[in-house]
């Protein structure tokens, strides 16, 4: 952990034109500067940088920050990773508070695996240089359409033939035999001899988000070889589950483009990169996991899905689409012509004519499987009916309740359907979701008063609005007339005005992210941050999902500079006193309205005659504190 005194000096230090001018060519517009947005694609300038506030903001695609916020966006690197960089560029010695011996044994240890597997890429690639590497694997390189500079750049090698090749390089240059062997480059049999694992293969190297060499697939190029790919065994520093072939060099167009590729195969990525696919990864030999998918969320919430034509691959692409949903993401399915892959596909054609045949061939989860799966239905009835229910109970798994509507909407078109019927499934697939969830929770925690409000549309916009209250005005004073009956001698501030009132009602905001803003704001508050701390601690959130949720909230595009004008307006704290209690009672009329429609709902659904006599008293119940808050 880096000292509190050492982030405030880099924080004072750090001057956002010159950080952010760095990386861009910044232009002055009156008090600020502009340039082209670097996180999405925009010609019309809307990325500002104001050196009065030291933040950035992009109008387009709503990132802001301070300076520290914008290195780790557009490096993608952590709060640490960032304060060293800028620590770096003004000079400032960081030095990370003292460890524990067992925290200090941990951080060398990982380092010096990393040390050695850097040795071993090194290794690699120097043997292009001559021998059987550079008649046999750069042959091999060539053949596949990959030019020198794409070998050099994404680092590929070759492991010589000789069975400990790297394992006596690695010793003669000083490394220990025990982190070669944790590393996962040698092998110690049985007999107590050791062998390199990787012999006479086309090395990849498999990099860290950061950058660095963490594990290697080796392919081979004989035909009387079993396994055809070797890949490096999980190690402290490599877990395969977790990480993705190209993500290193693919994430700042990803994050640019909002939109990422996905393929299979090592040789794969990188001709589509080479190709001019900047955006494109792969799993590293293994099938799609939950932990690349959220990898890959860190930087794009648009996934296309991009896989051979044949059997394998159309399963591959059906499991994946599963997944990707039910992490909330937004994904594409491309099948190529039967026998082409990527690598195959694209040393065929340009990368127009590639572009121009995903637009031409992608298509939302909805109509690949139904394009898919109806033609072997085969006008079978109860064969279509088992397709609806399948599309349905993927619908199911979406966490976003307006997208599940959505794709409900769009399955009952394409059927041609009663969109009820697939709701219905939809419903009852969720609900017994929740059943063998609940039944398998070891300790299942009681459900909040409010629960059956969360991810409510409905809410988010006055949500929004009360988070503008705390964002810009949480520590201003409500100055009651002594005629309210909110007035007291000491004034409360606006936050502790909305705070006192949600907890009241044991409220808590339905939309997740306004959720983690308000409680991360509350605990700031609670520790005695002042107000222009507490927004710039949260524009340098780690999470930047919040941090961009904070800047838009609580940052103005336009300031009004004419002071006359802005003398004739109300001031803050007149409109604080009228605004700040209607919004918490149009809020506490919105949660009762939805609590209804739910309510309401569940009635219709429900055939038990004692179990709808009790909705409707609750129904009524409620209508009656609705009409009596609406009235006031």
């Amino acid at each position: 952990m880096i000292p509190q005194n050492t982030v405030q000096l880099i924080e004072e230090t750090a001057k956002i034109e010159e950080v952010v001018g760095d990386f861009l060519t910044l232009k002055r517009r009156g008090a600020s500067y502009v340039a082209c947005c670097p996180f999405h694609n925009e010609k019309t300038p809307s990325f500002y940088v104001t050196p009065s506030k030291g933040i950035f903001k992009c109008f387009g695609c709503g990132k802001a920050g301070t300076a520290i916020g914008f290195v780790m966006e557009y490096e993608h690197c952590s709060y640490t990773e960032a304060l060293k960089y800028l620590g770096k560029k003004y000079h400032i010695e960081v030095k990370e508070e003292e460890l524990t011996p067992e925290e200090i044994m941990g951080r060398q240890r990982k380092e010096s695996l990393m040390i050695v597997t850097e040795f071993a890429h090194k290794f690699f690639c120097d043997q292009l240089k001559s021998g059987e590497g550079k008649s046999v694997a750069m042959a091999y390189y060539h053949k596949r359409g990959l030019l020198d500079e794409t070998v050099e750049k994404y680092g590929l090698g070759w492991a010589p033939s000789s069975r400990r090749a790297l394992t006596d390089a690695a010793i003669a240059a000083g490394h220990k035999l025990e982190y070669l062997i944790d590393a996962g480059l040698s092998v110690q049999h049985e007999d107590g001899s050791v062998t390199d694992r990787f012999r006479e293969r086309v090395m990849f190297p498999i990099h860290s988000v950061s950058g660095r060499v963490i594990a290697f697939s080796g392919r081979t190029l004989r035909s009387d070889v079993n396994a055809k790919y070797v890949n490096s065994p999980e190690t402290e520093i490599y877990t395969k589950s977790k990480s993705l072939l190209g993500i290193y060099f693919a994430k700042a167009e990803i994050s640019r483009q909002d939109k990422c590729y996905l393929v299979e195969g090592n040789v794969d990525v990188i001709t589509m990169q080479q190709l001019g696919f900047a955006n494109v990864v792969a799993s590293c030999g293994t099938s799609l996991t939950v932990e690349q998918i959220r990898l890959i969320g860190r930087f794009t919430s648009n996934l296309t899905i991009l896989y051979d034509g044949d059997k394998a691959g159309i399963h591959a692409a059906l499991r994946g689409t599963d997944m990707v949903l039910a992490e909330g993401m937004n994904v594409r399915i491309v099948l190529l012509p039967d026998g082409e892959d990527p690598d195959s596909f694209g040393r065929k054609h340009t990368l127009a004519e590639f572009q121009d045949y995903i637009a031409r061939n992608e298509k939302d989860f909805i109509s690949f499987k139904i394009d898919l799966l109806l033609e072997s239905a085969n006008g079978d009835p109860i064969r279509k009916a088992e397709l609806i229910n399948d599309i349905a109970d993927t619908v199911a798994a979406v966490p976003d309740p307006t997208k599940r509507t959505i794709f409900a909407q769009e399955c009952a078109h394409r059927f041609g359907i009663d969109e009820k019927i697939v709701q219905s499934r939809i419903y009852k697939t969720r609900r017994n979701s929740k059943t063998r969830q609940q039944e398998t929770a070891p300790e299942p925690k009681a459900a909040p008063v409010e629960s059956g409000n969360l991810e409510c549309p409905k809410l988010a916009p006055l949500e929004a609005d009360l988070l503008s209250f705390l964002l810009k005005n949480g520590q201003d004073k409500m100055l009651f007339e002594t005629g309210s009956k909110f007035y007291v001698e000491d004034p409360y501030t606006v936050t502790e005005f909305i705070s006192s009132a949600l907890d009241s009602d044991n409220c808590q905001f339905s939309n997740s992210i306004y959720r983690k803003v308000y409680d991360t704001y509350l605990q700031l508050y609670d520790e005695g941050k002042d107000q222009d701390t507490i927004i710039r601690i949260m524009l340098d959130s780690p999470d930047r999902v919040l941090a961009q949720a904070v800047s838009e909230i609580a940052i103005e595009k336009y300031e009004i500079t004419v002071k006359s004008f802005a003398d004739s307006l109300t001031t803050p704290g007149s409109w604080l006193v009228n605004y700040v209690p209607k919004t918490l009672s149009m809020y506490a009329i919105r949660r009762l309205e939805v609590k209804i429609d739910s309510m309401t709902e569940q009635l219709a659904r429900t055939s038990d005659p004692q179990e709808q006599m009790d909705l409707m008293k609750h129904i009524v119940e409620i209508q009656k504190l609705l009409n009596s808050i609406s009235g006031k």
